[in-house]
């Protein structure tokens, strides 16, 4: 058996173990200690490879099969890649132990299906991260779409099945119709699908205006950045289970798509280009629209997780917003971005699940109060929250940082502007839910802890102490991304 698992390539193992860990949840139905205690082990090993990574000199590529020259699927480890792996593979055992406690607290049946999709879920974020090339993108880009739809209609009811076809239908529009157009039009003009260091059409010679085009057609057609107008998808999809929520916002879909973004820009269009030809300035407005309007969407809206959900919008448009600025310190805060938020999203979804668990609460005007009885949850949202504006000690700090000299770089002071609303927006939308739990007037006379089960409460405190670690420790992985030509100078 040894001598079988050495023949594994290492660039396939953090595909192929979550894949056969869900053929096993499907086919050998285990008991639930022994399927989450399999899903745990799966993902700490998963975690550890990644890890391992950072120390020592990447995987060399691997190509899985080639059509024809500069047509194949094949896998390569980048800097840019690396960070988004390191992050879902981080994520998942964590998000296990809290998904097999909500689970199991709140009673919620098909188990066996939800952890196999789930596992089918992180198998498909890993191929993207791992992606060497266009088509292998794509693949592993509607492979998550496909896998992440039994999970938002998880509980079959018409809600869970009304936000499934808007999940799937929005996911599936954007790209077939954009996405996969874009990219046969790329592999045309290029003449190879395969990811280039300062970008695949550097000397395609495509004008202006069509430039404009197939970069618009790109950053809409990946739906999974939930840039508006092709936002719908992600509210709708908050009818599931809050661990598929969380799946979405931090582990896996979300960060995908704006992966995938910043993997465009960098290695298909190359900033130079785009900077060059002025091809991105139209998108750069269109993500600081989305950025402040899904923000106000966040403020207006009283149930938890749509306001969070909206939130998600906003802080995805920071990435496309960095993607547009094409300046090394956006770029650089962009790519810093998909940790941060990873792991303060997280959180505030873990406390969100923590809250209906043991208070059956899910509108922000019932918390008043709350806090009182649940001082770690409250504690963690409010550490979190802080990582969300960009207030230290949270490690979303950085992220504004880098994104405000990147908009002094280019110039862009509207957008140092439209960075400042935005922060004032965050504030007005997520400390008010710390706030009203510890000081909503009158305060509870006698007050009972009633905290939600360890199995929730441990992952919410370890993500939340994260997004501060995170603050601190940020030097080794900008040091990776500066390796990225147009991201160090």
């Amino acid at each position: 058996m040894s001598a079988l698992l050495s023949t594994v390539p290492p660039l396939l193992w953090p595909v192929l173990a979550p894949a056969l860990l869900a053929l096993l949840i499907i086919l050998a139905r285990p008991a639930p200690n022994v399927r989450e205690g399999l899903a745990l082990a799966v993902g700490l090993a998963n975690a550890a490879l990644w890890l391992s990574w950072w120390l020592g000199a990447p995987p060399p590529p691997l190509l899985l099969h080639e059509f024809q020259p500069g047509l194949s699927l094949s896998l390569s480890l980048e800097p840019l890649g690396l960070l988004f792996g390191t992050v879902a593979a981080v994520l998942w055992p964590i998000t296990t132990v809290y998904a097999a406690g909500y689970m199991r607290a709140n009673s919620e049946e098909r188990q066996n299906a939800f952890f196999a999709a789930f596992a089918a879920s992180i198998a498909g974020a890993q191929l993207i991260a791992l992606a060497g090339d266009l088509l292998t993108l794509f693949v592993g880009y509607e492979w998550l779409t496909l896998a992440t739809w039994p999970l938002v209609t998880h509980k079959r009811n018409a809600d869970a099945l009304r936000g499934g076809r808007i999940y799937l239908g929005f996911l599936l529009a954007t790209s077939l119709g954009l996405l996969l157009p874009a990219i046969v039009i790329t592999v045309m003009v290029a003449g190879s699908a395969d990811f280039v260091a300062g970008g695949l059409l550097r000397g395609s010679g495509l004008s202006a205006t069509a430039l404009t085009l197939l970069f618009a057609a790109y950053l809409f057609g990946i739906g999974k950045a939930a840039l508006m107008p092709v936002h719908r998808w992600l509210p709708a999809a908050m009818v599931a289970p809050t661990p598929v929520s969380a799946l979405l916002h931090a582990v896996a879909v979300v960060k995908a798509g704006v992966f995938v973004v910043l993997k465009i820009t960098i290695y298909v269009f190359g900033p130079e280009l785009l900077s060059r030809t002025n091809a991105a300035q139209l998108l750069l407005w269109v993500a600081s629209a989305s950025l402040v309007l899904a923000s106000v969407q966040a403020w207006r809206a009283d149930h938890l997780k749509q306001r969070l959900a909206y939130s998600t919008i906003s802080q995805l448009a920071y990435v496309s917003l960095a993607a547009c600025l094409l300046v090394p310190g956006a770029l650089l805060g962009g790519a810093l971005q998909i940790l941060a938020h990873a792991f303060g999203k997280i959180t505030l979804f873990f406390c969100a699940g923590a809250i209906y668990t043991a208070a059956h609460k899910q509108q922000v005007s019932q918390l008043d109060g709350l806090g009182w009885a649940m001082p770690f949850t409250f504690g963690a949202f409010a550490v979190a929250s802080l990582s969300i504006i960009g207030l230290p000690p949270g490690a979303g700090a950085w992220v504004k940082w880098y994104l405000a000299l990147g908009s002094i770089d280019a110039g862009q002071w509207a957008v140092l502007g439209v960075l400042a609303a935005s922060t004032m927006l965050n504030i007005a939308y997520l400390l008010p839910i710390p706030l009203r739990g510890f000081f909503a007037v009158p305060r509870p006379a006698s007050v009972t802890r009633a905290e939600a089960p360890w199995a929730l409460l441990a992952p919410l405190l370890l993500t939340a102490a994260l997004s501060v670690v995170w603050f601190f420790a940020l030097g080794p992985v900008i040091d990776r991304l500066l390796l990225i030509e147009g991201v160090g100078r």
